[in-house]
């Protein structure tokens, strides 16, 4: 199953926007791009994305589509870091939560520039596994 990149790049531009805002104006906005992760890892089903499909011209299967199970993983990792960051500013470590804020800004930003840290981290996780079991075999 596929998603067509332009609804990939919207939601990766949602989440740059929304953390941005988080830092420059109150770290509790993390709150709406973490329910929305939750909620996407919940359900497979991304709000943004959903929401965003209404404005694509074409058809949906003309566009350049990305990997839907990807794009879960990259969901993971922005959840967890956007978790981590709400936890540290709640129990008063705000470094840290930039720090993790910052790393969602960087690793989306940068995907919206064409790539992909998270397809390298799980590309990197797959090969591991598959060495691992040929070795073991």
């Amino acid at each position: 199953m596929s998603i067509p990149k332009p609804l990939v790049q919207t939601n990766q531009a949602f989440i740059v926007v929304t953390v941005v805002m988080a830092l420059l104006l109150h770290p509790a906005i993390l709150l709406i791009p973490f329910v929305v992760g939750a909620y996407t890892l919940i359900t497979k089903k991304n709000p943004v994305i959903l929401g965003s499909r209404r404005f694509l011209k074409k058809p949906m299967a003309s566009y350049p589509q990305e990997d839907r199970d990807q794009q879960l993983f990259n969901q993971w990792i922005a959840t967890i870091c956007l978790g981590l960051s709400l936890v540290f500013f709640s129990v008063g470590l705000p470094i840290l939560g930039f720090a993790f804020s910052v790393m969602v800004i960087i690793a989306a930003g940068v995907a919206l520039m064409g790539y992909c840290i998270g397809c390298t981290i799980r590309y990197r996780y797959m090969m591991w596994k598959h060495n691992r079991t040929k070795v073991q075999a």
